[in-house]
């Protein structure tokens, strides 16, 4: 049997290797980096559209940029394609 906490890190994973199919799909639309990027964004805010203030869910983006930064620091990083 599952904890409440594997059931959520269980549920994260499902959520994210869908969001990386929709990376993959995403790329063959568009080749600009920037316009996924900002579609991304966009989703998170439509999102909570109607149900929190735009500051907040500004507020949410930073707190995962202030978790995600330092792992992804710890990755070898690959050589930039900008």
């Amino acid at each position: 049997m599952t904890t409440p906490q594997e059931q959520n890190f269980e549920d994260y994973k499902k959520a994210e290797a869908k969001a990386m199919e929709l990376l993959a799909e995403m790329k063959a639309v568009s080749p600009k980096k920037v316009d996924i990027e900002l579609a991304l964004i966009t989703a998170v805010f439509e999102l909570h559209k109607g149900l929190l203030p735009a500051a907040t869910v500004g507020k949410i983006v930073q707190g995962h940029l202030e978790t995600l930064v330092p792992f992804y620091e710890q990755q070898p990083s690959p050589p930039s394609d900008n």
